[in-house]
């Protein structure tokens, strides 16, 4: 699924008023009535309260839209503009003046005081946000903070129409008490980048995409520099098999890693990459590791180092496909000598993670002799010491692009939504959860995305298809061992139920037939 900037929301709305011979409306009316269609599918005409706050722009003009339908239909609604400036949109007039005509309950107009908190609203309650969308290019004044501080108090559940109202689409959050928190955003079209940010995303709990009839053309076309990540994306690149395949067909994997009390790196990382459907797996380990791992995972050949407890020396017959290296490494001062002689030797296609990742940050000049779209898997901290410092969430993204950019690499940023990182392109994933903050499973992803380009995926296929099973595998255990129990191996266990899920059909709902008589 893309996901659209601001100006490109802009540009859309303005091509399918055009081309559907529409007003803007006209397009304001059919938006109100998905989010009321919502609404009343849930509802089904229950008596809860709903108070609906709107702006005096745009978006405000969506909640009048949305209120007058309720109304209409015999909801219990009570709507209020936030009447602090005297700039009102074109069609929040129109469709101030036709909520009028509906209802003998005009909406309340507030003043620049805190007149809210003469409003009773109780915790079972609804409140729809449409007070500010994505157009907001001013400071919060200090009232609507305490019109935003006034929604957290009631506890009541919170509806935001297209984006919660205080935040922006480009730029991070200054002054949280000025965000609205919502229990659920309904996003026009397509979600927006902040809901999948760390900073940002807290302020929506959930949100759903709601299809508004922006000109298909212009959404398939248009380019953007941000895609979301799921099941339809990923199917198209899969790749089957064939009958007279044979091990050799899916390449031969190395992985480089291990030291003294950490061997179970690449144990996990090499059991991935056979689990994700490699061929063949060579590790290249220290002595120590040589009997744990022989005996933990039979189906790995072992390369041992010369010494003991440290790869001192990289040096191999074999000639792999691809090589993942960083794994349980570590930074002894001989182990990064071994490393920097393998990146000046070395011409494989390359995966790194881990201590790899920390050498080439004490060493960015090796940086360049990468071999061209290497694979760098940093969790938030091993990034810092690659690109820098940053400010916030949108400073990290960008320092993030020019690093890749320069080196030629793809960066997968792990975390809560993963966001792979090539060129100026962003790639968020939608799949994974908090279980997967466990030791061992950044392994177990350098494994699979390992052994996914010794198959022949391309490195950025290889990315992202590898996140995406890694986050489903994770996403399918947790009905079985919840978030807290959920370990490393249980990732690997679970991809061969991701790849299922490629192919699981959504249930049909039940449809009851009548008995004949």
């Amino acid at each position: 699924m893309k996901i659209f900037s601001k100006e490109q929301i802009y540009a859309g709305d303005a091509l399918t008023q055009k081309k559907q011979n529409i007003s803007s409306t006209d397009l304001m009316e059919r938006a109100g009535i998905q989010i009321f269609n919502w609404l009343h599918t849930r509802m089904q005409g229950a008596q809860v309260p709903i108070h609906v706050f709107c702006g005096i722009g745009n978006n405000g003009g969506d909640g009048l839209v949305v209120a007058r339908h309720l109304l209409t239909h015999g909801y219990n609604v009570s709507t209020y503009i936030v009447n602090c400036s005297n700039k009102r949109s074109k069609d929040f007039l129109i469709n101030y003046d036709r909520i009028k005509n509906v209802t003998k309950k005009w909406p309340t107009l507030l003043s620049c005081k805190d007149d809210y908190n003469a409003i009773n609203i109780d915790e079972k309650d609804i409140i729809v946000d449409a007070v500010f969308g994505i157009g907001l290019n001013r400071p919060i004044e200090a009232w609507v903070k305490g019109l935003f501080g006034f929604f957290r108090a009631t506890k009541a559940f919170t509806l935001s129409i297209d984006i919660p109202s205080g935040l922006f689409t480009d730029k991070a959050v200054e002054d949280p008490e000025a965000v609205v928190n919502a229990g659920y955003t309904l996003s026009f079209q397509t979600p927006k980048l902040i809901f999948f940010l760390p900073q940002t995303a807290k302020y929506t709990v959930q949100w759903e995409a709601l299809d508004i009839g922006i000109d298909p053309e212009y959404l398939f076309t248009t380019p953007t520099g941000t895609d979301l990540i799921g099941k339809n994306e990923m199917l198209p690149i899969y790749q089957p098999r064939e009958k007279y395949s044979h091990k050799g067909t899916f390449g031969h994997c190395l992985i480089i890693g291990g030291s003294y009390g950490k061997i179970g790196a690449v144990t996990l990382a090499s059991r991935s990459v056979l689990a994700v459907g490699a061929g063949k797996i060579t590790a290249f380990i220290p002595k120590c590791g040589y009997i744990p791992l022989q005996t933990a995972f039979p189906e790995a050949m072992v390369i041992t180092d010369g010494d003991e407890e440290k790869i001192t020396k990289i040096n191999f017959e074999i000639d792999p496909t691809v090589i993942g290296i960083g794994v349980g490494l570590g930074t002894d001062t001989k182990t990064i000598v071994a490393f920097e002689a393998f990146i000046k030797a070395n011409k494989t296609a390359l995966v790194v993670d881990a201590d790899g990742l920390n050498i080439l940050a004490k060493k960015k000049t090796l940086l360049k002799l990468l071999p061209e779209q290497s694979v760098l898997t940093p969790h938030p901290k091993e990034l810092e010491r690659l690109v820098g410092k940053w400010t916030d969430d949108f400073d990290k993204l960008n320092k993030t692009k020019a690093f890749a950019k320069k080196y030629n690499v793809i960066v997968v940023i792990k975390g809560a939504n993963t966001i792979t990182v090539f060129e100026d392109k962003l790639y968020v994933n939608a799949t994974g959860n908090p279980g997967l903050a466990t030791a061992g499973t950044g392994d177990v992803l350098t494994g699979m995305i390992t052994g996914l380009i010794s198959q022949g995926y391309a490195p950025l296929e290889a990315a992202l298809f590898g996140v995406y099973l890694h986050g489903k595998s994770a996403d399918i255990l947790i009905e079985q061992f919840g978030y807290q129990s959920l370990i490393a191996s249980d990732v690997i266990n679970g991809i061969s139920l991701a790849y299922l899920d490629l192919f699981k059909q959504p249930e049909q709902p039940q449809v009851e037939v009548a008995d004949e008589e």
